[in-house]
């Protein structure tokens, strides 16, 4: 299935891929090959910006569960997504991408507020731009400052980049009868709970019509051929 072009493009990276093969943390060698990926991905002429999770370092709503308060642990999941922005950004600079840090959180020592206008200013003289702390308030997932952000930018879609291929109608690692979907409209992922992003996020995406493409950004190569518009992926987005 041949997809759209889309020429500003968020893309959402989980923390556990950052991971590369290891259980916690950041592995260099995976954030280069991101880095390099993304770079790609601009040489081809995409504008890109990037929301990264932060659950190699710190999950919030896991931290809740074993007994922390659930705003404070939010708040260390946004700390830890900060982090893994900077490490990214110092990958792509390193290889000569301009790349700017923006944080929801204040924290002017290490990068810059989030301002709306700036960050589009940036794209527009052909920065990368890296939104960390995800929407600044706790109870709110990185997938769904991913929308907001995206939204905000006016991107025509939002990248998903995961550990999977696409959308499946039931979890593929424990049912082996579960199928991959091509293209699914938002209300089917809404209504079937399938687990693309949590329902705030896709509401969203849903009502400022962006589509997400959802894909498996750890094989190496496949973010550019779906950037492209080839490559194993699902399209979730309004019925036409």
């Amino acid at each position: 299935m041949t997809r759209p072009h889309f020429d500003r493009i968020l893309l959402k990276l989980s923390g556990e891929v950052l991971m590369g093969k290891g259980e916690f943390g950041i592995d260099p060698d995976m954030v280069g090959r991101m880095a390099q990926e993304i770079a790609d991905a601009k040489n081809a002429g995409h504008e890109l910006c990037i929301v990264v999770g932060g659950g190699n370092i710190f999950r919030g709503i896991a931290g809740a569960a074993k007994g922390f308060d659930r705003a404070s642990a939010d708040y260390m999941g946004m700390l830890a997504t900060v982090m893994n922005a900077l490490a990214l950004q110092n990958a792509l600079e390193k290889i000569g991408v301009d790349t700017r840090v923006q944080s929801a959180i204040p924290m002017a020592s290490v990068c810059e507020p989030y301002i709306r206008r700036r960050a589009v200013r940036h794209m527009e003289k052909g920065r990368i731009v890296i939104f960390a702390a995800g929407t600044g308030n706790p109870y709110f997932t990185t997938d769904t400052a991913a929308a907001l952000r995206a939204a905000e930018m006016g991107c025509n879609a939002l990248f998903k980049g995961t550990s999977v291929d696409g959308v499946y109608s039931a979890d593929p690692k424990s049912d082996p009868d579960a199928t991959r979907y091509d293209s699914v409209s938002f209300g089917e992922v809404l209504s079937n709970n399938l687990k693309v992003m949590d329902a705030a996020a896709v509401a969203l995406c849903r009502d400022n019509n962006i589509p997400i493409v959802v894909f498996n950004i750890r094989e190496q190569g496949n973010m550019a051929d779906v950037l492209g518009g080839d490559g194993i992926a699902t399209i979730v987005k309004n019925k036409e």
